[in-house]
């Protein structure tokens, strides 16, 4: 059965890394004789400065045909000062896009490639065999709970205020995602929060540990709060598998874990919707960077974060792991051949990088 594949450039750089992948995708599909339908639209600044909106409900409306989004960038200085007002969805594209889509289950894979090893301000012998996935919940948390804003006070001074919040249902469904990945891979679930001083931290601890006794007793689950588990990132990467944790300590976690990889140009991620009773999802594929306005239109932009993250979209929404496996190998052989772009210390392009993964996709058996 064909798939339908919404493509979303946003701004900067989005434009260059998604017409990278999409080339990769077709080129694939082309090989192994799957279909696909592919549509385009507007997002992000660019989007607003058409219809002053971030996102569209037209675009909306495809966004919930599609079985796969794959996303670009969003924003920059252009518009990070408008004076805007309302929830977050009303301000990010990508935000409106996680939230009515409920994409609740963003998967940020961690694992340094070994031509890349010196890149890492880490030493290579605590990075070398590092594997894990940071599993961070998208559509809770302080990012969306109410009540939220600035106000002033009596005495005549400012207060801004969020709230951080989550349900039972929202920890249950994000913690089934986590032991399932773990169970998957080596069978050990890292749960982060901040328990010690946070009531929703008590809950969420309490919570994940119910479903791991009662569900998952096959899996090692450990608990840590979020400031050691930051630390012991950068000091024993290599013990963690599956690290589930919320909206707010995920954002920071995964970025932080992304010096692994030697650069947020290499990080690719997929936010993922419950499964329908067909079996199939809603999902969005995004590289982790952002839209890099410095160097958009050079030429230059790394697209091996959203190649690899359109190998997350042949796993997951195409259920095609071996092709999957089979374009790592080709962005692996890329690297090796010393086609790096500048953020990676080399002087190659992006339709540089692009082609010759697609050259050594040609090279592959079908």
């Amino acid at each position: 059965m064909g798939r339908n594949v919404l493509v979303l450039p946003g701004d900067g750089i989005g434009p260059e890394v998604t017409a990278a992948g999409e080339k990769v995708l077709r080129f694939l599909l082309t090989k192994y004789g799957l279909e696909a339908t592919f549509s385009h639209a507007l997002v992000g600044g660019a989007c607003y400065d058409q219809t002053g909106q971030f996102v569209t409900d037209e675009t909306m409306a495809l966004a919930r045909s599609a079985d796969a989004l794959l996303f670009g960038a969003e924003g920059g200085p252009k518009w990070d000062g408008l004076e805007l007002t309302g929830p977050p969805e009303s301000r990010s594209g990508l935000i409106r896009l996680r939230r009515e889509l409920e994409l609740f289950a963003n998967l940020r894979p961690i694992r340094p490639f070994d031509t890349l090893l010196s890149r890492s301000t880490l030493k290579p012998e605590v990075i070398r065999g590092v594997d894990f996935i940071v599993l961070r919940e998208l559509c809770g948390g302080i990012y969306f709970g109410m009540p939220r804003g600035i106000e002033r006070k009596s005495d005549g001074t400012l207060r801004g205020f969020d709230t951080q919040e989550y349900t039972e249902p929202e920890i249950e469904r994000i913690a089934r995602v986590g032991f399932q990945l773990a169970n998957s891979r080596r069978r050990k679930l890292c749960s982060v929060d901040k328990a010690n001083v946070m009531e929703s931290g008590i809950l969420w601890r309490r919570v994940v540990s119910r479903i791991g006794a009662q569900e998952f007793p096959q899996i090692a689950l450990n608990h840590l709060y979020v400031d050691n588990a930051a630390m012991q990132l950068v000091r024993d990467p290599r013990q963690f598998d599956v690290i589930v944790t919320d909206n707010l300590f995920g954002d920071i976690l995964s970025d932080g874990a992304a010096m692994i990889t030697g650069s947020l140009g290499m990080l690719p991620s997929a936010s993922l919707s419950a499964e329908r009773t067909d079996g199939r999802r809603t999902a969005l594929y995004e590289p982790v960077h952002g839209s890099a306005p410095d160097i958009a239109g050079k030429g230059i932009a790394n697209p091996l974060g959203t190649i690899l993250s359109v190998g997350l979209m042949l796993k997951h929404s195409f259920d095609r792991p071996d092709l999957s496996d089979i374009l790592g190998r080709a962005v692996v052989a890329t690297l090796d051949a010393g086609l790096l772009t500048p953020d990676l210390g080399g002087k190659s392009g992006t339709e540089e990088v692009t082609d010759a993964v697609i050259a050594a996709l040609g090279e592959s058996a079908p």
